[in-house]
């Protein structure tokens, strides 16, 4: 299995704004041969920096399922107006990508 994870640094008073992104999307994950689960996360809000971090974590069958849909039209559909919301943002989502270690 292969974890895909997107870290996010949401402005401070634009949590709720990033949330409904998420939640009022129209996604195809499910669509994809591999796709097993979504979850976006929420953690503490870092006051002193002006922000609160959020990830999107989905898991994968294979880290080849989650390749192929990083070039999927499923993929580019997506991520079509990820700039739109700009101002919510503090920089650019961080990946990182984790192969689940079988029977730790």
């Amino acid at each position: 299995m292969f974890i895909a994870m997107n870290r996010f640094k949401i402005v401070a008073g634009h949590e709720e704004a990033f949330e409904a992104v998420w939640k009022n999307r129209d996604s195809t994950l499910a669509e994809n041969p591999g796709f097993i689960e979504f979850r976006l996360l929420r953690g503490e809000t870092k006051a002193d920096e002006g922000y609160t971090p959020f990830i999107s974590n989905s898991l994968w069958a294979s880290r080849e399922a989650f390749a192929a849909w990083t070039t999927s039209e499923n993929f580019r559909a997506a991520h079509r107006n990820a700039g739109d919301n700009r101002a919510m943002y503090l920089g650019p989502p961080q990946f990182e990508g984790y192969t689940v270690v079988e029977g730790a």
